[in-house]
């Protein structure tokens, strides 16, 4: 039953083999069915006889098709076969390529490739496989040839040529025509040999030129399988005994499935009835007759392939009887001092016999002397010759023994002697003592009994020479005399009294540790105490902080040492001790302390985002305390009201997170106590800067309607921000002007002409991020004119000689500021009755019926030079909007009022417009 599980197991896969004919193996297909039986077969005796196991046979690659050499696009299928219980399992491939080695995993044992390349696998259960070389070519003419070739395989080599190579073909051999196929593509050679090694390549033609030669192919035939080795059992088998003929081969790798046939041979005749498939002849029983010459032939089955072992000679041998041994006399056995004779027959006794005597199995040195039959040897008896005796007979071909003969002598015994274990092992406590009795002569069994201070201890038995031993460990009750008594039955025998005397080793110490108060603190005095309870004085005590040897004290009567320390740092840690009286030290439990050390001041540091903290950032308050036992409780604190506690379980600092608003400018500190003394660390100011609000823009002028002259207040304030902050100001987006300011905002002073109708903004910054305001729209309007002529001609003249009185009175006191050394921080023209009027905001300006002056500044060369001009034009719409003045230049208007002056500078923002004559 077992050998049909092992076929089934070994059976190669179905489907790894094709069609053949009449058993011949083509390289191209497989082989035979019939071969395919004998290969399951043989597969699973391998198994039985091989002397390799399985698992050391590597993995195999198969082509399919056979060839190593194909054209570039075709594809090879690999076959991986391992020759473990999993040949069809998860496979392991790898393909090396100019130097790289990919590696990947399938789940089966097949893989289709198209690359050149070196290709290994590695089946489940098996090393891995040798490298096999596949050529994708991409020339004209390939001859293909299977990788690998053995003794007695078909062979086909096949030259392929692609369509414009035309197949007039030639086979060479080592650069020698081998022969020409004309129009056929492939060559055999029916049964490989040595002779066929060699280097081989085909031509062919190419319809346009010339003569186009294939790659070469180089056939290495090898052999099937090794030459056989012929294993016998014994080549000098006992007459009657059976021998085991193995005939040892091992097949080639890629040959592993090839049914072999076993035949035996004597002298050059069969054995048995003819060859088979074992590797193993059995021979039940070896005669003299069958001595001769062995040899075995090991065959292939389909490939007939045959080869012999060397010679070997077996010699049956034929042994002498079983011999008698006897003893004389054999009344005085029992007697010391009696002489007795050993003899050994045996009935095939010849000159060559050799004779020898055993006492309990150890040859006897007594020479033996020869008698007409047999042999004999003769000696005195001592107590030392009880035992059993045997004889054996050789004649060359294997020593016969006799049956054995017991022979007993009695002898009273002697006076033992007791004996210690050891002399230093006597005085210590604890120690494995060993008493030893033994009486140097006396006849077996010996009865031995122990004795302490006439009480027994127990007996035993020896039934050998060596007396006998007790042992046990001893205690301080051990002390006193010990003798021993020997007794065979002719009555005891006492020893000499020994006497013992017991040590006894110090017992484990014990230690202690005292301090002034229930914890230990940097500075107290520390007192170690160690005792130990037990041993023989004196007793060396040593003191052990972290195993390194504080001091040491000796006490010459027994009882406890101590030994004193004042506490730093350091101190904390494993403290022991050991006591040692000599025997040996013994080492006491550890006790750990711990030593507290006072916090230090610690130091309170701030981490921000940034360099100045700003509302809205996140702070840590980092609070350490470089020097203190942990754990340390940290309190942090803000003008002297707790923040929060953070605890440090294994000492360092402690970290507090705030997000900051303006309430947190102020004092910050913080506290370390870990228990003992609590530590203030020094104040640390800090100061939360605040962005800036939007800023609100105001205008004020000293009439309701704005008009060409007013004076013109901006005020720009931002209601919240840290000082200084910085105020632009803005008209259209282009810069006026800008003033700083602690707080209360900004001001900026501006005289009005046309040109300042539209938006006006301003902008706080103080280096957190600027604000803009929202935008105010202001719009300019003229004086109301409903006569024409000598009216108009007279209001503008009023107007010309107002506007020349307020730019007198602008000039004398800008003069007097100048004279008193200082300059106004923005437009210092604003008078303090203009403050208190009513300050409107304009958006839209109604529209006159009758005609309106329309005030526009003139930049011709964008220099710094103004040219004003007042036109008088007639408005027909009632609800028109101040417009672009550029817009209002139309035909028809008249100038009425213009002036040239110079922008802006800080000698002339004082200046209003001067009056000149109008223009007609």
């Amino acid at each position: 039953m077992l050998l049909w599980v092992i076929l089934l197991v070994l059976a190669p896969v179905s489907g790894q083999f094709g069609k053949v004919q009449n058993c011949d193996f083509n390289i191209t297909f497989g082989v035979s069915y019939e071969c395919l039986n004998m290969m399951k077969w043989q597969r699973s005796i391998d198994f039985l006889w091989d002397p390799l196991p399985l698992r050391t046979y590597k993995s195999i690659i198969f082509l399919q098709p056979p060839w190593t050499t194909v054209f570039r696009g075709e594809r090879v299928n690999l076959t991986c076969k391992g020759f473990g219980f999993y040949s069809s399992q998860k496979t392991k491939w790898y393909y090396r390529h100019l130097g790289k080695e990919i590696s990947r995993e399938t789940q089966k044992n097949t893989l289709e490739v198209q690359e050149s390349g070196e290709y290994r696998c590695q089946a489940q259960g098996s090393p891995l496989s040798s490298p096999v070389s596949l050529d994708f070519s991409s020339a004209s003419l390939i001859l293909q040839a299977p990788l690998s070739v053995f003794e007695g395989d078909s062979v086909v080599l096949r030259c392929r040529a692609k369509a414009e190579v035309t197949l007039k073909t030639t086979i060479y051999k080592n650069e020698n025509v081998l022969a020409f196929l004309n129009k056929t593509t492939d060559f055999h050679i029916s049964h490989a040999s040595l002779k066929d090694n060699g280097a081989y390549r085909c031509t062919g033609y190419k319809e346009t030129c010339c003569l186009v030669s294939s790659n070469t192919v180089k056939i290495q035939v090898q052999e099937s399988f090794t030459r056989p080795v012929l294993r016998v059992s014994s080549f000098q088998p006992i007459s009657g005994s059976p021998v085991t003929l193995t005939c040892e081969t091992r097949l080639s790798l890629e040959r592993s499935d090839v049914p072999l046939q076993f035949c035996f041979f004597r002298n050059d005749q069969m054995l048995g009835s003819g060859c088979s498939l074992s590797p193993k002849f059995q021979i039940t029983a070896m005669w003299s007759k069958d001595s001769g010459s062995y040899w075995c032939k090991a065959a292939t089955m389909c490939y007939n392939t045959t080869s012999n072992s060397l010679r070997s000679w077996i010699q049956v041998l034929i042994p002498a009887s079983h011999p008698v041994l006897t003893l004389s006399p054999e009344k005085a056995l029992n007697f010391e001092g009696t002489k007795v004779k050993l003899h050994c027959e045996t009935q095939e006794d010849s000159l060559r016999t050799l004779y020898k005597f055993y006492h309990d199995g150890v040859p006897l040195r007594h020479k033996s002397v020869r008698c007409e039959k047999g042999a004999s040897i003769s000696f005195s008896l001592t107590t030392e010759h009880s035992g059993n005796y045997y004889c054996t007979a050789d004649n060359g071909h294997g020593a016969k023994p006799s049956e054995a003969v017991s022979l007993s002598v009695t002898v009273p015994v002697s006076r033992p002697v007791l004996t210690l274990s050891s002399a230093e092992d006597l005085i210590s406590e604890g120690a494995k003592l060993t008493l030893h009795c033994e009486a140097q002569r006396g006849s077996l069994p010996i009865v031995y009994q122990f004795h302490h201070e006439d009480a027994s201890l127990g007996n035993r038995s020896a039934h050998s020479a060596g007396g006998v031993a007790i042992s046990f460990s001893l205690t301080a009750d051990h002390s006193g005399n010990y003798y021993c008594t020997a007794n065979n039955g002719f009555g005891p025998q006492r020893s000499e009294a020994v006497s013992l005397s017991i040590t006894v080793p110090v017992s484990r110490p014990i230690l202690t540790l005292r301090v002034p108060r229930a914890q230990a603190v940097v500075g107290d005095l520390l007192e170690l105490r160690c005792e130990a309870l037990r041993g023989s004085p004196p007793i060396m005590y040593w003191f052990y902080h972290e195993d390194v040897t504080l001091g040491s004290s000796s006490v010459p009567s027994g009882g406890e040492a101590s030994f004193n320390l004042s506490l730093t740092a350091e101190h904390s840690g494993n403290y022991s001790c050991e006591a040692n009286n000599g025997l040996v030290a013994q080492h006491s439990d550890t006790i750990s302390l711990s030593v507290i050390v006072p916090v230090s001041r610690p130091i309170l540091t701030f981490r921000a985002p940034r360099a100045q903290a700003v509302v809205g950032d996140l702070l840590e308050l980092h609070c350490e305390a470089l020097r203190g036992s942990s754990p340390i409780l940290y309190w942090f604190y803000h003008e002297d009201v707790t923040l929060g506690k953070v605890s440090a379980p294994s000492g360092g600092g402690a970290y507090f997170n705030l997000s900051l608003t303006t309430e947190h400018s102020g004092i910050y500190s913080c506290e370390a106590d870990n228990g003992l003394e609590a530590q203030r660390s020094e104040m640390v100011t800090l100061k939360v800067a605040v962005p800036v609000s939007r800023p609100v823009l105001t205008l004020r002028a000293p009439r309701a309607q704005v008009a060409v002259g007013d004076l013109l207040e901006l005020h720009c304030e931002a209601l919240r921000g840290s000082p200084l902050i910085l105020y632009q100001f803005y008209h259209e987006d282009v810069t006026l002007g800008n003033s700083s300011a602690l707080s209360g905002g900004a001001f900026f002073n501006l005289s009005l002409t046309a040109e300042h109708s539209g938006n006006y903004s301003c902008e706080a910054d103080n280096g957190l991020g600027a604000q803009r305001s929202e935008t105010v729209t202001l719009y300019l309007t003229g004086l109301t004119e409903n006569r024409s002529g000598p009216v108009a001609t007279g209001v503008t003249g009023g107007l010309l000689s107002l506007a020349g009185l307020a730019a007198g009175a602008l000039l004398l006191y800008c003069w007097l500021s100048r004279k008193a050394g200082r300059e106004p921080a923005s437009d210092p023209c604003r008078s303090p009755s203009d403050l208190d009027s009513q300050e409107p905001t304009y958006h839209n300006v109604p529209a006159w019926e009758e005609l309106q002056p329309v005030y526009s500044n003139v930049n011709p060369r964008g220099e710094n030079v103004v040219y004003s001009e007042v036109r008088i034009i007639r408005e027909k719409k009632k609800h028109a909007v101040a417009s672009n003045p550029r817009h209002l230049r139309n035909k028809g208007s008249r100038i009425i009022y213009s002036e040239v002056k110079v922008a802006s500078t800080p000698a002339s923002r004082c200046l209003f417009l001067a009056s000149s004559a109008p223009h007609r």
